[in-house]
């Protein structure tokens, strides 16, 4: 039977770290796969999350099972930084299920909503993060896409975004990247999500907020504004949420899926179906992530401690953006102040395939096909040769 089985093509930003590390150069720089990285280079574990482990680890005395939407107390602390602390407290109209990763907070939503609607079309923006499309397309749902971003003159392209929701049909699902947008670091300014958030309501779209990055563009709450507008806004909708940056725990893939209902009736129905639809997919979430996020957040000094660093993980990315931007307009003469604009680890750069090959093949400088880099993959050390080789790449 496996016979039959085709060679897959390599994932392409997994593959831009292989290359990497095959390459012999001393020069070469890893501006690819989307994680943190400190003045060393290294993608460093936070220091409250590295005592809350030896005090979750201390404290443990069972290996049992948990519930398929997980820990109760971890999701309740989430969604109170998701939603705020006066917003979370006072509503009984929210399902929140434990989900290995935002990955795994995606999946379940498109699983409940094709459960909810099927075949019900599902838009993203143009672009997207590459995985947006095989992990909510494959269950059913129709993928399309709405407008967003003008790569050759970076911005957003709100007229057109707004115009192409303004003329959806109800029950239409948007997919919103809720701060430090992948690929691109392009941003809505907060009038602009305003603006969004009625179009949202006045045609019954269901929204479907991605926040990835929550604490790593401007702050935990400024971060978390659009969902927390969205949330006065409409009746329902749904909010992935990842703690894989902003904890710094990538391979404990720790996630939630926040549910938003008109009363907490619907509420409770919503919870049973993603308690089965969990079931369904992964049985039970992994417990060390929630565990660790979970002491982080329920102990004030941890917190404060992970907060502190937290802000400086986010001030050094935008420092290196305010550098690189700074470097890039010295070398090619041209304004490239909308890089330091940006939020987020993430921008895209206007480059093609053809010229993304020429920056590794003759700078070692390595990113995905789109032109998208990792801010954090730039340094002090290193910023002078990467300016000089993505000018050189866009020259040729």
């Amino acid at each position: 039977m496996l016979e039959t089985l085709t060679r897959v093509p390599p994932d392409p930003i997994l593959g831009v770290s292989a290359a990497f590390q095959a390459d012999p150069s001393p020069d070469k720089v890893d501006l690819g796969v989307g994680v943190y990285k400190d003045e060393q280079g290294k993608t460093p574990v936070p220091r409250a999350v590295r005592t809350a482990e030896q005090e979750v680890h201390a404290a443990q005395t069972t290996k049992t099972y948990v519930s398929p939407t997980g820990l109760p107390s971890y999701n309740a602390l989430v969604a109170e930084l998701v939603l705020g602390s006066d917003h979370a407290g006072r509503r009984t109209d929210l399902s929140l299920a434990q989900t290995p990763g935002g990955s795994g907070a995606l999946r379940l939503g498109a699983e409940l909503l094709n459960a909810a609607r099927p075949g019900a079309t599902i838009l993203v923006s143009d672009p997207t993060w590459a995985n947006h499309i095989p992990l909510l397309g494959t269950v059913g749902l129709k993928v399309d896409r709405y407008p967003y971003y003008d790569a050759q003159n970076p911005s957003v392209l709100f007229d057109r975004m707004i115009g192409h929701l303004d003329a959806q049909p109800a029950g239409t699902i948007v997919v919103l990247h809720a701060c430090c947008h992948n690929p691109t670091g392009q941003d809505l300014t907060p009038a602009q999500w305003s603006e969004v958030a009625a179009v949202v309501a006045r045609r019954g779209l269901m929204p479907f907020m991605d926040l990835a990055y929550q604490g790593l563009g401007e702050d935990l709450d400024r971060d978390a504004a659009s969902v927390r507008l969205m949330a006065r806004a409409v009746p329902e909708m749904l909010v992935a949420v990842s703690c894989s940056k902003n904890f710094g725990i990538y391979r404990e893939r720790t996630g939630l899926l926040l549910g938003l209902s008109s009363d907490g009736e619907r509420a409770g129905i919503t919870t049973g179906h993603l308690g089965r639809l969990a079931r369904t997919l992964w049985s039970m979430p992994p417990d060390h992530g929630a565990a660790l996020v979970e002491r982080v957040l329920s102990q004030p000094a941890l917190r404060q401690d992970w907060m502190t660093e937290l802000s400086h993980m986010a001030n050094r990315i935008n420092s290196l953006r305010g550098l690189l931007a700074e470097r890039l307009s010295a070398v090619s003469g041209v304004d490239y102040g909308w890089v330091a604009a940006q939020r987020g680890m993430f921008s895209r750069l206007p480059l093609s395939s053809g010229q993304v090959a020429f920056a590794r093949d003759h700078h070692h400088l390595y990113m995905p096909p789109d032109g998208r880099i990792n801010i954090a993959g730039v340094s002090p050390a290193n910023v002078d040769r990467v300016a000089a080789g993505l000018i050189a790449a866009v020259r040729s």
